[in-house]
Parts: structure tokens; C-alpha cells; sequence
């Protein structure tokens, strides 16, 4: 008999020092992942491992578990995690929790495999408030598209067990089974053979369906491709964008037999979760369909909200207090899509297949001399701004303040020379100074004199004006436009000709850095969707303009080779040397990773003059289709790093730098001529 106690004893002992091996590795856990430290005395405030929605407890059997043991005040339950937090009404409820559920054994319902938990006691439960995401821009989700009785109808009229030799194209994949109608999509390759259908064409009980999406403008062009998925609990599709040269624009989905969660994510890291509730319609349009990957992650439960259980349209909100599990069942989806019959001619060339081969042929290598600097300016910076000035213009009418704000602060009657003025949108700011301005582009420059402002043509890098004759000097957005450090430094020295000793410049550039102090620039978070935005989009300047400072676009793989000085600060720019390849083509909305790009613009209205228009070479020469599509121009840009600006002018002996900040997106200088 005392053997035995002595056993048990041993067990106990065992099992003790077990469970607090494991309660000191889940405080560990705590604070390598959320920074939140455990504490030895009882709070109200318990962390409890092993307990979270990454290992399939689901808020209801938590709930369960811990309000047994008093009043449940907060339950937290972040997304992913192994564990979660519970905060009673008082520290005995807490206690009495803490010394019933630590190292006790449950079994996860859905699961039905056992699991242990292991409680600490917190002080208190920080959780950052979630920020509700929105949709990607160009896409939609409609709730109750179709009844029931139609979605029954619609499920049943899919043969899954006949012979898949038929006419449509069955194939059961290695996550799914799909059925292919009008044309088959081979895997292989992503695409269609546009010159093979598939006999028989889409199944009529899909026709009213269509004609009620063509009525409701959800989609433009009736389709005549449909693929059935077939998803069962653990399956998914991997991540991806539907080949532009293969479909048009609009690609719908209707979600039939159950909901699930599908994830968007943008080229810059962004991912948005979105909720398909039962026979609801998914629209992708514009950049939601052109520029970002969507996919099912092949798992049985999906993380939901808990307040609209498997009802919620749109975006999954990380909130903590608000999140649980919702199993999946079978769903089967109708994707109809436009077979495309001419090259894609988007605004994201970058992951678009028709334009990526065209750009290889045309796009300008970086520039290793002072001859291919001056041409490639020539050719991807000047030639682009006579043809596209009156549609830039009419997307730079609203200065920047801080801008604003330094023409204020002159003396009266200050001369000021606005040098790169292009469509003098600073000229006419304060009326108490002598404004005179000058631009590369003659067709700015008319532009111009139609405001009657005084401006006239000339080159940045050699302005006829006496030196020292100005009180103040700006350069807004301009010297980006120079494609190697000799020749920006060069412009630079030249403004400081123009001061006279005690004169001020200002100057702005485009930054690198598109995301700095954990604050996305307005380039970053202004994401406009809409058909008849795609150009001020590609321009920065949709819906509210950016004014020149928003250039337009990032970039793929360039470099800091070419910084203005061997001092320059260099942190958070780690792009690679391009001194040997090709200028990449920048898309439209994310994070730079290169230096020196070209950033594309679509014409909107075609060419100012007539003739051949630059860079349409982005089709074929002589195709008909490019005759009928907007041109798309590429202007050259080097984004600055933190610092480089900054240390190009103080390489100058002739002036000092007064103030060096970031504006939104740009760096900024304001000299002083000593």
C-alpha cells in the first residue's frame, strides 16, 4: 500500500513539474510573439495556452470551458494564435479558473483530439483596436444573387459522375475537381486555345443568370467561358491572378452550397480576407482583378467573425474579441469569364503577360555616359511630356501645403523662380511676389500663358537668368527626372546660381521610401478603383490629386548604384546595382524596390498632336486593336533614399542646408546661398 502511495506520489510530482515546464514555455511564447509578460501573482487575467483558434478551439467551447468558473468579462482570441485571454469580473474567479483548468486535458470538439491547457496570470490585455479593411479596389460582393430553388437547380444541372471524356472538360485535380464549359483552361500553360471551344457552349440554365448580371452592369460583355470548382473541406486554390491575355476584365463567381473565405493580397504584402457567404456573387474588376492574387487556403474550419457566423459580407476584421471558427462544407463555384480576343492593354504592366514581352524589345538600359543620359531623357522624359501635357495638367491643380506654406513665408516682393513649373500651378500662390517660371515642355509652358502667368521654355541645367538675381528659388518634382548623380547635382548647383547670397530653395523629390515611420504615404493607401479612374490612378492623382510630388507608380529591380554621393545615407534602400540591365517598368501602387524605373501613364483622350505617339510600342506596330487602345507613355524617374538629397547638397560649398524633412512620399531641402 505504501509502495503504491509512493507511486501515485512520484506521478504527481511528475506531472507537476510537466505542466510547469509547459506554463514557463507558453510565457515564453507570450513574449517572443505579442510582448505581453507573465506575472507570478493571481489578476484578473489569464493567458491560456493551447486554448486558440490556431489549434481549433472555437470561441463558443472556450466560452464554455471559462465561464464555469465565474463572470466572463473578455474573451480575446486572436487569429492564428495558439492561445487566447480571458479577463473575469474579479481576481478569486481568475484564481479559481487558474487552479481548476492549468494542465487539464480537453478534447477539441470539432477536432475530437485531446489537448492540455497551461494558464498564466497577465496584468492586463493589450490588443490593438482592429482597423476594418477594405475591399480591394474594383471588386464587389452581392449577398442572395440567386434563390435557393435556383441554386439547387444550378448544382444539380453538374454531372460529376459521367464519363469525363464528354464534351465538357472534366478533370479531377490533386485539390478539386473542375469541370470546364465554352472553352477548356489548360493548367499547363494558364490559358485558353481561343481557336478550340468546346462543343456545346455554356449550359442554358446559366442564361437568365447572365442576363441578370448584364442588367445590373455587373459585367459588360456576356461570357462564354465557365469553370465549375468543386471544393470539399481541406481543399483550396493556390494563389493567382487570372491570365490577362486570356479574359477581359470582369471575372465573376457565384458561391453555391456553403460559404468560405477567400484571400486577396496585393504585390506590396497587403492581404485582405474576404467572406463568399452562400449563393452570393463575387465581381473582380479593374486592379482587385488585374494586380492582385486571389486563393482559397486548403483548410476544414475558416477563422470568421463571430457576431455574423458565416452571414458577413466583405472583409474578414482581425478583431480578437470577435473572431471564431466556422467549419466548411462542400462548395461548388461558378467562375464565367470573356475569352479576350486582343492584347491586354491594363495599367499594371508588370504582371501583365501581353506587355511584358513587348517591354523587353523597348525598354531604355540605365545609362552609362553622359550621350545615353541626355538621349534617354530626351526620349522618356521630355518627348512623353509634350504629348501628354494637357492631360497632366488637368491632373495638377492642387498644391501641396507645406509648399504653400514656404511661398507664404517670403518678404513681399521676393523674385522667385519656379523652375520646372510645368503647368505653373505655384505661380499664382502669393500675389505679393515677382513669380517667374520655366519648363522643358513648350506645350507646359502654352499652358502657362493661358493662366497668364510669365513662364518660358528652357532647360533645368541651364536657366538664362542672371546669377544671384532671385530671392528664392523652387524645384518641385523635378530633378528625379535626371538620370545620373552628375547631372542632378548639376541641376541642384544650378538653382543655387540663381540665389542671391541669403536666398532660399526649395526642393522636392520622390522618395524611395514610400512607407516611412510605420505611415504609408498617400501613394500607398490611395487605391481608387473605377473604369474611368485607370489613367489619374496610373498618374497618382485619382479622385484627389497628388500634384506633382506623386509621380506615379514603383518599380521592380533598379538601384542605389548611382547615389549622388558616396556619403549619402543609404538605410531602409536596399536595391541592387542596375548599371547593367534593362529600366524596369514600375506598377502602380506598391513599395519601391529599385531606384531608377520608368513609370507608365495612360493618355486618356489620345495624343495632343497628331502622328505616331511615343511608347505605344507596347503593342505591335500596325495591329488595329492598338489603334483603338489609350497609349501608354513611360517616364524615367530615380526615386531618392533617405539622406541622398540632403548629402548632394551639402556637397556644395556655396550653400547650407536650413531644414531637410519628408513629405509625404517626397524628401524635401530648403537651401540657403551663403
Amino acid at each position: 500500500m505504501e509502495v503504491k502511495t509512493s507511486e501515485d506520489n512520484l506521478k504527481v510530482h511528475k506531472m507537476k513539474k510537466k505542466v510547469l515546464r509547459k506554463q514557463v514555455r507558453a510565457q515564453h511564447t507570450l513574449m517572443r510573439h505579442e510582448g505581453i509578460e507573465c506575472i507570478s501573482h493571481a489578476t484578473q487575467s489569464l493567458v491560456i495556452a493551447n486554448a486558440g483558434l490556431g489549434n481549433g478551439m472555437s470561441r463558443h467551447q472556450l466560452l464554455r470551458i471559462v465561464e464555469e468558473y465565474g463572470l466572463v468579462e473578455t474573451l480575446l482570441m486572436p487569429p492564428n494564435k495558439p492561445y487566447s485571454f480571458v479577463k473575469y469580473g474579479t481576481t478569486e474567479e481568475a484564481k479559481k479558473a487558474f487552479d481548476a483548468l492549468n494542465g487539464k486535458e480537453v478534447t477539441v470538439e470539432d477536432f475530437g483530439q485531446n489537448i492540455v491547457l497551461y494558464i498564466n496570470f497577465v496584468e492586463k490585455v493589450f490588443w490593438k483596436n482592429a482597423i476594418p479593411t477594405s475591399l480591394p479596389p474594383g471588386l464587389m460582393v452581392i449577398e442572395k444573387i440567386i434563390s435557393p430553388e435556383e441554386e439547387r437547380r444550378m448544382l444539380e444541372s453538374i454531372d460529376w459522375i459521367g464519363d469525363e471524356d464528354t464534351q465538357n472538360a472534366q478533370k479531377t485535380l490533386k485539390h478539386r475537381r473542375v469541370k470546364h464549359f465554352g472553352y477548356e483552361f489548360c493548367y499547363d500553360n494558364n490559358n485558353v486555345d481561343k481557336d478550340k471551344p468546346l462543343p456545346g457552349g455554356l449550359p442554358e440554365i446559366c442564361d437568365l443568370f447572365l442576363e441578370k448580371c448584364l442588367k445590373q452592369g455587373y459585367i459588360k460583355h456576356k461570357p462564354d467561358q465557365l469553370t465549375v470548382n468543386q471544393y470539399e473541406p481541406g481543399q483550396g486554390i493556390p494563389p493567382h491572378i487570372d491570365t490577362h491575355s486570356a479574359f477581359e476584365d470582369e471575372i465573376i463567381s457565384l458561391s453555391l452550397g456553403a460559404e468560405i473565405v477567400m484571400d486577396f493580397k496585393h504585390p506590396d504584402g497587403h492581404t485582405v480576407a474576404i467572406m463568399l457567404p452562400r449563393c452570393s456573387l463575387l465581381v473582380m474588376a479593374g486592379e482587385s482583378r488585374y494586380l492582385w492574387t486571389h486563393g482559397i487556403t486548403p483548410r476544414k474550419y475558416d477563422v470568421v467573425q463571430a457576431s455574423e457566423l458565416g452571414q458577413k459580407v466583405g472583409t474578414i476584421t482581425a478583431d480578437a474579441g470577435d473572431l471564431t471558427l466556422n467549419r466548411r462544407e462542400t462548395r461548388t463555384s461558378f467562375t464565367f469569364r470573356k475569352v479576350r480576343r486582343s492584347p491586354c492593354n491594363c495599367i499594371y504592366p508588370s504582371v501583365c503577360d501581353s506587355q511584358k514581352g513587348q517591354q523587353r524589345q523597348v525598354q531604355p538600359s540605365f545609362p552609362h555616359n553622359e550621350m545615353e543620359a541626355v538621349k534617354l531623357e530626351q526620349e522618356y522624359v521630355h518627348k512623353v511630356y509634350e504629348e501628354i501635357a494637357t492631360h497632366f495638367s488637368s491632373t495638377r491643380h492642387s498644391p501641396w501645403p507645406r509648399i504653400v506654406e514656404f511661398l507664404r513665408s517670403l518678404p513681399k516682393g521676393s523674385i522667385v523662380a519656379d523652375v520646372g513649373c510645368g503647368n505653373g500651378k505655384y505661380l499664382g500662390i502669393n500675389q505679393d511676389l515677382y513669380m517667374v517660371g520655366c519648363d522643358r515642355s513648350k506645350n507646359l509652358v502654352d499652358i502657362c500663358g493661358e493662366k497668364n502667368f510669365q513662364a518660358f521654355v528652357c532647360d533645368a541645367l541651364s536657366v538664362p537668368i542672371r546669377s544671384g538675381s532671385c530671392d528664392a528659388c523652387i524645384s518641385i518634382a523635378v530633378i528625379h527626372h535626371f538620370s545620373t548623380a552628375e547631372r542632378r547635382l548639376a541641376t541642384i548647383r544650378e538653382l543655387a546660381r540663381l540665389l542671391r547670397p541669403g536666398g532660399t530653395a526649395l526642393i522636392y523629390v520622390w522618395a524611395m521610401e514610400q512607407e516611412y515611420k510605420n505611415q504609408k504615404s498617400k501613394y500607398l493607401k490611395e487605391k481608387n478603383g473605377g473604369k474611368d479612374k485607370e489613367e489619374e490612378i496610373n498618374t497618382g492623382t485619382a479622385q484627389r490629386p497628388l500634384s506633382d510630388e506623386m509621380p506615379n507608380s514603383s518599380s521592380q529591380d533598379s538601384a542605389c548604384s548611382d547615389r549622388l554621393l558616396n556619403d549619402s545615407k543609404d538605410e531602409g534602400c536596399d536595391a541592387k546595382p542596375v548599371a547593367h540591365s534593362r529600366l524596369p517598368v514600375h506598377t502602380n501602387r506598391t513599395s519601391f524596390h529599385s531606384q531608377d524605373l520608368l513609370v507608365p501613364w495612360h493618355l486618356k483622350g489620345g495624343p495632343k498632336k497628331k502622328g505616331e505617339s511615343i511608347d505605344t510600342v507596347l503593342f505591335p506596330a500596325g495591329l488595329k486593336e492598338s489603334q483603338e487602345l489609350s497609349p501608354v507613355f513611360h517616364r524615367y524617374y530615380h526615386v531618392f533614399c533617405e539622406g541622398e538629397l540632403e548629402a548632394a547638397c551639402r556637397s556644395l560649398d556655396c550653400v547650407r542646408v536650413q531644414k531637410s524633412y519628408y513629405d509625404q512620399g517626397n524628401w524635401c531641402v530648403v537651401l540657403e546661398k551663403l
